[in-house]
């Protein structure tokens, strides 16, 4: 059961430290105002605008001085925009006269280009983490990065928040007997994290290995592990346009899947991702609320898209970063 992080807050008025102030930009401010919620604090007062020339400027209407600040936003369409809407906040934080500025963010995209895996291209993830640091970022929060080593990209502190306390608990909601099914990792890259939620469940564990050929292509060709007449948990970072859980999907009820439950961090759901969940042979796709999923694409699912909370497991990393308590412990 999540603690409330306001009595540390509460202690923490009672001293002469910073005061603390989060704001949002524009991608996710439900996650932002839910993160508040669960603070005891008020969403602080920012104002972003868009010129005719596609330029945009931040204003923030309240003091920040020797603030310690915490940003919100998300790295959902449209990215590059929330990108440098980002980067517009902390410099403006810290041109007035923040004590700290964190940034705090629970999807980040660019996470997904990690290294030169082709001739002449960005490191974009790595550029992205200078632009942050350069803008002023004195801290990172974020949540299940596609590829953890994105954190060595980073010189200053980085907290890298987890979601699989909460995909096992809303697994174990859904299925009483959870124990007795398979949690299904859709690739090598993902069986670490399926391994750690299999065992939250105390349940088998089992993989897809496949071969991607493109950003949008994948080509699976065997599933090591047993899932026939068993409720299979699919696990992932994330799911974009669908086309890989498709293939996922199909592959477990190939091998005699009784039920599919699917949860991932982030439901990007891009291109045509809400019609193929639509048709898809599963009970029920969850994703948390690191990226906002709008309510026309939760009806647009037939019935099968779910959002779970991850704001008090933010909230809580805010209030022990302000407090400088260890964000470590959340995990244990």
């Amino acid at each position: 059961m999540t603690v409330s992080p306001r009595p540390q807050l509460e202690r923490l008025a009672q001293s002469r430290r910073q005061p603390l102030l989060v704001f949002a930009g524009q991608s996710n401010r439900p996650l932002a105002q839910a993160i508040c919620d669960n603070l005891g604090v008020s969403l602080g007062h920012s104002k972003t605008e868009k010129f005719t020339n596609d330029n945009l400027i931040v204003h923030y209407e309240q003091s920040l001085r020797e603030g310690d600040v915490f940003i919100v936003q998300t790295f959902s369409t449209p990215v590059s925009d929330a990108i440098m809407e980002l980067l517009l906040m902390i410099d403006a934080a810290k041109s007035a006269s923040a004590g700290r500025v964190t940034a705090v963010i629970p999807y980040y995209s660019y996470a997904r280009s990690d290294k030169k895996d082709s001739p002449r291209i960005s490191i974009a993830a790595r550029l992205v983490a200078d632009l942050l640091q350069e803008a002023g970022a004195d801290r990172v929060l974020t949540m299940t990065l596609h590829s953890p080593q994105v954190h060595g990209y980073f010189k200053v502190p980085v907290d890298h928040l987890s979601a699989d306390r909460v995909l096992s608990q809303h697994f174990k909601s859904c299925v009483p007997n959870a124990h007795e099914g398979v949690v299904l990792a859709p690739d090598a890259g993902s069986i670490k994290r399926a391994s750690q939620i299999a065992r939250r469940l105390d349940s088998g564990l089992a993989m897809i290995d496949k071969e991607r050929l493109s950003d949008t292509e994948v080509r699976p060709r065997a599933l090591i592990g047993e899932v026939e007449g068993k409720t299979v948990f699919i696990v992932d970072d994330e799911i974009s346009t669908a086309g890989s859980l498709v293939e996922t999907v199909n592959i477990a009820r190939s091998m005699g899947a009784k039920d599919v439950y699917v949860a991932v961090t982030h439901g990007v759901y891009t291109g045509p991702a809400i019609e193929r969940i639509a048709t898809l042979d599963v009970t029920q796709v969850a994703s948390t609320n690191t990226v906002y999923v709008p309510p026309e694409k939760i009806a647009a699912s037939n019935g099968k898209l779910a959002v779970l909370d991850v704001a008090p497991l933010f909230a809580n990393a805010i209030a022990n970063i302000h407090t400088g308590e260890s964000v470590s412990t959340l995990f244990e």
